[in-house]
């Protein structure tokens, strides 16, 4: 007879086996190893129909298995379940309570069988078997053995189902935030974005996000988190500048209790927090030298102390930074360490603002339309055809962010399914009434508003070059200098 310390030293093992699948294979294989059986055999009990189901058999056929499903009381297993009761019989031929049909589609011959319910918080959840006593007969050694296992293998069944529906949910919910920070757009901009971000998702390489506020560069953050290795775990996103500068360090880095003057507790960092994750420092052009210093470290040698502590913690997590500031800028001028920066800046990624990629314009009213509905009730379905062409003329100052608070107004204050001019805010109603006089009318340069006409022209004739040049009234040669020189893609425009 095996004793307790086999069964301990076999429980240990299956406890690290959280996915349900593994575990019941390792349950009906330490079925059989602890009686001495040929094979083994885990049914579970379907709650909503009393029905037993093979979870894993033996036998080449064993996967057919999965079809049948033995009626409460039905065969010897049936019966176990109903009863709550173990059972060992030693020739299932004589037994009228066997299933031969389970033989039939198994493909492997019962002829002596151990069947102990798996009860977890008082209710039978499945049935352990052991099929075919190698050596003799089954006793009821073996009957006790399996009955004491049974009981452990209930608590790892229920603990990995238990883990599975957590893991199914945090997916779930991980898809439905994914979702929410979802890069929308088929521009070419947008289509070099994409392929930027899958080659920088899959290193461990500290990225800074730069663009103008309100370009998407939050969303690129969690593109990349979600597309690393490090999607399972935890994303922090810290606003740098919306923390004053006298808590900054303690809320990346944490603090112990009577650090400072309101430090009741020990506090750990976001830093710390995000250990196996990835953390997002936004606005990192706003720390103060002291910090950058301290931030300088952790990038190097991911080491870091809490305020009020002298002891060294160590913390994995993956870098990002964004910024809308120039931060070469303030490395010339004195105000960011230009070893920081160059340690923040290993992999540059610029979001380009939403005037370079009106063409997503049209897709993005979509988007904003299909998130609010899940908010609020609202009746807009489309964008008529003279609003679109306002809201493709204007340039967007703030960017995204603006399109977005422009769409919900409108889902809020409309009473059709249709968004007109009449509803568009004043500014962009204002900045295109004048068609391209007032463009060269608003604060561009000469430069900026010849880039407009292009661009505007280049959407109306679709990229074709050609079109575009007799519509400016220029040869196709100057057209081409032109293109170059402001780094304008026909292909966008296709």
């Amino acid at each position: 007879m095996k004793n307790i310390p086999d069964i301990l030293s076999t429980s240990a093992a299956l406890a690290g086996a959280l996915s349900l699948d593994t575990l019941l294979r390792m349950l009906m294989d330490a079925a059989a190893e602890l009686t001495g059986a040929e094979a083994g055999s885990v049914l579970l009990l379907d709650k909503s129909s009393g029905e037993l189901v093979f979870a894993v058999a033996t036998g080449e056929e064993s996967a057919s298995l999965s079809e049948i499903r033995l009626q409460p009381g039905e065969g010897i297993a049936g019966w176990v379940a109903k009863t709550a009761k173990p059972t060992l019989v030693n020739d299932v031929r004589s037994d009228d309570r066997h299933a031969s049909n389970v033989d039939i589609k198994s493909g492997f011959t019962t002829e002596s069988l151990l069947a102990v319910p798996m009860l977890h918080d008082g209710e039978v959840i499945g049935v352990l078997e052991a099929v075919n006593k190698r050596h003799g007969a089954f006793g009821k050694d073996d009957l006790t053995i399996l009955s004491a296992f049974a009981n452990l293998a209930a608590v790892a069944i229920a603990n990995a189902q238990r883990f599975e529906n957590l893991t199914s949910q945090n997916r779930r919910l991980r898809e439905e935030a994914f979702g929410k920070w979802e890069l929308v757009g088929k521009s070419r901009v947008i289509s070099k974005l994409r392929d930027l971000i899958e080659r920088v998702a899959v290193t461990p390489a500290t990225v800074l996000i730069t663009g103008e506020s309100g370009t998407g560069k939050e969303v690129v953050a969690h593109q990349i988190h979600e597309q690393s290795q490090r999607a399972e775990n935890v994303f922090i996103k810290v606003s740098c500048s919306a923390i004053p500068e006298t808590l900054l360090e303690s809320e990346l880095f944490g603090h112990e209790r009577g650090a400072f003057t309101g430090a009741i507790d020990r506090r750990i960092g976001r830093c710390e927090a995000a250990a196996g994750g990835t953390i997002l420092l936004d606005e990192i052009g706003e720390i103060t030298y002291s910090v950058q210093t301290k931030l300088l470290r952790f990038l190097q040698e991911k080491e870091f102390e809490r305020l009020g502590s002298g002891k060294t913690l160590i913390s994995d997590v993956r870098v990002l930074a964004a910024t809308n500031r120039n931060l070469q800028e303030s490395v010339k001028s004195g105000a960011f360490r230009e070893d920081l920066y160059y340690r923040l800046n290993v992999v540059p990624i610029e979001v380009a603002p939403l005037r370079e990629h009106t063409e997503d314009i049209p897709l993005l009213i979509e988007h904003f339309l299909g998130k609010l509905v899940e908010q609020f009730p609202h009746t807009i379905r489309k964008v008529d055809s003279e609003a679109m062409d306002f809201l493709m003329r204007y340039r967007w100052p703030g960017n995204v962010r603006e399109l977005e608070n422009m769409v919900e107004r409108c889902a809020v204050i409309s009473q059709s399914e249709t968004i007109t001019v009449d509803l568009l805010p004043p500014e962009i109603k204002g900045t295109s009434s004048g068609g391209e006089a007032a463009e060269l009318l608003t604060d561009m340069t000469l430069p900026q508003a010849e880039e407009a006409i292009i661009r505007r022209a280049l959407r109306t004739t679709r990229g074709n070059v050609s079109k575009t040049a007799r519509m400016l009234d220029i040869s196709r040669d100057r057209l081409r200098y032109r293109l170059k020189r402001y780094g304008i893609d026909t292909e966008e425009y296709r």
